[in-house]
């Protein structure tokens, strides 16, 4: 074959001239296609990539934007809200539409940020104060909260929440409320690209819907896992807006998690997973770390997810949470804060009450400063308990405190939020 080959090179020169002539042109032109394919791929990156800084420079001109006029319109004090609508979402959950009475604008909020409420229901002998998440992202018409009833505590005779079930029994479309504006450190930011895990229990969902809803409404395309854990389809909230975000956004990734399905819940169609939500479910689904991970919740579910991601190696700054009531979850201290912690003494802490001109021993049995002065007859004003809406705030005149959890209310110096924290030494408040 080969012999064959080179006798018809000796014959025909001119022809095998031809041929790699032919041979070399073929192979510039191949070469040229190659380079053309290969610049308009870098091109087409080029322009995805211009398209993608384009995007995140006009969201992020918006945000301030919003911002702006935010601090423009944003109110001190109590503002009058009517409820225009009330809507039942599951068993014993409802969500509450507010128009400000006033009509005029509103100013928009971070997504996980609450409301303060001040409400005074039958028979109660003074105002009650309750921060309730926003459970919607920020709309120029309304604001949304979503109340779900506060059981009593398992095994004891105590009736159910008194604000909660006042806003489930009493309040009723055109009511009037006491509100005070948006506020809280616990939120989304939607200037940032990292995806998000969000991870509720129960009505914990309330700020989560607000996160999801604002990410999609903003255009983003960032990564939303959105994990949810109730009993079952009854106590399921949102249950038909999320279903229906997953299916409008790709991004957007329910896993939802009964602990006790009902007969008719049917597992892929009403739930993913039967038991809670646990971190170990995390490290199944997700395929790595690298998220910002937002929780809300019954204090020992986030603990127990808080402390399943540390040892994951999430760093404490992508973990952030929210409490309701008086629940609370502690970020793990660095070693040396654990040993100088460790060498107060935890019990025979004197603790003086200035204005009420009484003192007491600390003996470490109570939750917090102001569970303690309750029980001494010292009155300290108290709202949601959970270091929130900032209405227990009290100076400290000598000596210092050790805060529990994250407060979302601002913390002035030289004072504390006295339901999250506890004496380091001797004490005195002006209480």
């Amino acid at each position: 074959m080969l012999s064959d080959i080179l006798e018809v090179f000796r014959e025909n020169p001119t022809t095998v001239l031809g041929w790699t002539l032919l041979g070399g042109l073929l192979l510039q032109v191949g070469l040229l296609v190659s380079g053309g394919v290969r610049r308009m791929r870098a091109d087409a990156k080029r322009s995805r990539l211009e398209a993608e800084r384009l995007s995140l420079e006009i969201r992020a001109a918006r945000l301030k934007v919003q911002a702006a006029e935010q601090a423009r319109i944003a109110w001190n004090g109590i503002r009058k809200f009517t409820v225009a609508q009330k809507v039942p979402e599951c068993a014993d959950t409802f969500s509450f539409y507010l128009k400000p009475h006033d009509g005029k604008p509103l100013p928009p909020f971070k997504p996980g940020q609450y409301l303060t409420f001040q409400v005074t229901p039958p028979g109660a002998a003074k105002a009650i104060t309750r921060c309730y998440s926003l459970s919607d992202c920020a709309r120029s018409s309304h604001y949304r909260v979503t109340i779900k009833r506060c059981p009593p505590p398992p095994d004891t005779s105590h009736p159910p929440g008194v604000c909660s079930s006042y806003f489930c029994d009493k309040v009723e479309a055109g009511d009037i409320l006491d509100v005070k504006a948006p506020s809280g450190h616990f939120f989304l930011d939607l200037e940032k690209d990292r995806p998000v895990v969000l991870i509720s229990g129960g009505v914990g969902v309330t700020p989560m819907i607000s996160m999801a809803n604002a990410l999609v409404e903003t255009g983003s395309t960032r990564e939303i896992w959105f994990f949810f854990g109730a009993r079952n389809s009854r106590e399921h909230v949102f249950k038909d807006a999320v279903e229906a975000l997953a299916a409008r956004h790709a991004n957007v990734r329910p896993q939802i998690c009964y602990s006790k399905p009902a007969p008719g819940d049917v597992k892929g169609r009403d739930y993913h997973h039967e038991g809670r939500v646990t971190a170990d479910l995390l490290k199944e689904l997700l395929p790595s770390t690298n998220y910002d991970y937002f929780l809300c919740g019954p204090g020992p579910f986030m603990e127990s997810i808080t402390e399943g991601l540390r040892a994951w190696g999430v760093p404490d700054s992508r973990v952030h949470f929210e409490a309701f009531g008086p629940a609370s979850v502690k970020r793990a201290a660095k070693s040396e804060k654990k040993e100088a912690v460790a060498s107060v003494p935890v019990a025979g802490l004197e603790v003086t009450f200035a204005k009420s001109g009484s003192k007491a021993i600390w003996t470490g049995e109570h939750g917090s400063l102001l569970e303690f002065a309750e029980e001494q007859g010292v009155r300290i004003e108290a709202g949601c308990r959970a270091g929130n809406c900032g209405s227990c705030l009290v100076a400290i005149k000598s000596g210092e405190v050790e805060h529990l959890s994250d407060a979302g209310a601002d913390v002035e110096a030289e004072s504390c939020l006295a339901c999250v924290c506890k004496p380091k030494g001797r004490l005195e408040i002006d209480a």
